[in-house]
């Protein structure tokens, strides 16, 4: 594959896994090759590609004689999925550690200004536009390749859940936590203490699905499998 097709492989991927982590495509949705097509000015065989990649990925699933469908995630793989992204989220100030650099830092500042720029209770799309973006930026901060792909493919399975559930969820609440999370991971790296930006990560994961557990008790027909949809 050329670096020109890599690009627009690379670039059609990401594109089409933010689309179904902020639920512009909802669990269950089927995602039409022709249209996929001719909205990117591609052929059938990258975007098959692509598609193939997304459901190795957990994101979708192909279907004989249906088509590609978004995939939903049980009760019980949520909590198996959030338990893992807690490990790795410590594993990350920990193995392979990278530094920020003075520009990675300023943008990072940048970012937590509009994070704590948030009004109470947030839009829940840019909430969730935003929490993406600061998840992938403390990425930056662990050479090792193959755990960030993991961290980033858990991330896109769990985060669709919560966007699923935010409207039972109190959003106020939420917001505070992010906007926390977002300043005391900030203080860590001022300080150069990735390993003390980990342990923040992790606690607020923790947190956080204790609180989707709170509003959606096993059993109550919230995410586990069928989660309701925001708006």
């Amino acid at each position: 594959m050329t670096d020109t097709a890599r690009s627009r492989y690379d670039r059609l991927h990401g594109i089409l896994r933010d689309r179904i982590c902020l639920l512009d495509y909802p669990p269950g949705e089927r995602l039409s090759e022709e249209a996929l097509a001719a909205e990117f000015g591609t052929s059938r065989t990258p975007l098959r590609r692509v598609l193939a990649r997304l459901e190795d990925e957990g994101l979708v699933r192909s279907v004989h004689g249906v088509g590609t469908l978004v995939t939903e995630v049980s009760r019980d793989r949520l909590a198996q999925l959030y338990r893992l992204r807690q490990e790795l989220a410590g594993l990350c100030g920990r193995l392979d550690p990278r530094p920020p650099g003075p520009d990675t830092l300023a943008g990072l500042r940048d970012l937590a200004v509009e994070i704590a720029a948030l009004p109470t209770p947030a839009d829940p799309r840019r909430f969730a536009e935003l929490n993406l973006a600061f998840f992938r930026a403390r990425l930056a901060f662990t050479w090792n390749g193959p755990l960030r792909d993991t961290s980033e493919r858990l991330y896109m399975q769990t985060t669709r859940n919560w966007i699923a559930g935010i409207g039972a969820l109190d959003l106020a609440e939420e917001t505070d936590a992010f906007q926390r999370e977002a300043a005391e991971v900030m203080a860590a790296l001022e300080l150069g203490d990735l390993e003390g930006a980990a342990h923040i990560q992790r606690a607020h994961i923790s947190m956080s699905f204790s609180r989707l557990s709170r509003r959606f008790p096993s059993g109550s027909g919230s995410p586990d499998g069928h989660p309701r949809r925001s708006g």
